[in-house]
């Protein structure tokens, strides 16, 4: 079965979410932990997010992804916006104990001209200092799309910092194909050298999900603009190889296209049209 999703708002609550998603044909969904441009969060609601559990059992959804806002930047060369992304990260991971066993996924920031070993160096910082043994969620570093002074950009960067991270069983990573393709990685052309170089520097046991996203942007142009599912440089084509790669077509992928619902609900329904069960 295809493990789809998009993402959510959080504004009518979480059980809200999950009836939101089926109504829609997804079986997973992701939403922010908290305002994607600021750092406000509602305090959690342990009815509604019991509620919301039950609910993901009952229709057997895949594991749900809250995603970091986007002003969190962990390695970044000023103090207090490192200490910003300690404190909200901290906070989210305490909150998603109330949604046990999900992804909570993050963009591993920019160095702001510090360097790429300086920039791994403070998130791996970050990460040792925050993660917790008795933590039930998988955090997910993100693959970037080598956009300007961006850490994850590669694989290697990527690895370097599970390296550096005691708690490894805490880890895992989301590949976004929007991102990958646009850091030079060709998902379109050469999938399968991809994914073997991928299992080669990281390990594809610790891929977790998959942003699903088509490129505004020709390959390798470092830019990350999401397209819809056909309309971009990725093309249907490609998307479905990915759905349906073996070493892929287990995963959740989330739909992050500039849709609305009616639009995910078209774009989940194209997806499971060209998924080959089995």
């Amino acid at each position: 079965m295809l493990q789809i999703g998009c993402h959510l708002s959080t504004a009518k609550g979480y059980l809200a979410m999950g009836k939101e998603a089926l109504a829609i044909g997804a079986n997973t969904f992701q939403f922010f932990s908290r305002n994607p441009r600021g750092s406000k969060a509602k305090e959690m609601d342990a009815y509604d997010a019991n509620a919301l559990m039950s609910f993901l059992r009952e229709k057997t959804f895949a594991p749900i992804v809250a995603h970091a806002p986007y002003t969190l930047n962990p390695c970044s060369a000023e103090a207090k916006t490192r200490e910003f992304a300690h404190m909200v990260m901290s906070d989210d991971l305490r909150r998603m104990e109330f949604l046990p066993h999900q992804y909570y996924n993050f963009h591993p920031g920019s160095h702001g001209g510090q360097g790429i070993d300086r920039g791994i160096e403070l998130i791996i910082t970050l990460l040792n200092d925050i993660l917790q043994p008795q933590f039930t969620t998988t955090v997910l570093l993100e693959t970037m799309a080598q956009k300007g002074s961006e850490v994850g950009g590669t694989f290697q960067e990527i690895r370097h910092i599970l390296d550096g991270v005691d708690l490894k069983e805490k880890l895992g990573v989301c590949l976004d194909t929007c991102h990958v393709y646009d850091a030079g990685y060709d998902i379109a052309g050469h999938l399968d050298d991809v994914l073997e170089e991928f299992d080669a520097v990281i390990g594809l046991n610790k891929l977790k999900s998959i942003h699903l996203n088509d490129s505004m942007n020709a390959h390798a142009s470092h830019k990350d603009r999401h397209a819809k599912i056909g309309e971009g440089s990725l093309g249907i084509e490609a998307i479905g190889r990915v759905i349906n790669h073996p070493k892929l077509k287990h995963l959740p992928f989330i739909l992050e296209t500039p849709n609305d619902l009616p639009g995910y609900e078209k774009e989940i329904l194209l997806l499971k049209e060209i998924y080959q069960n089995g």
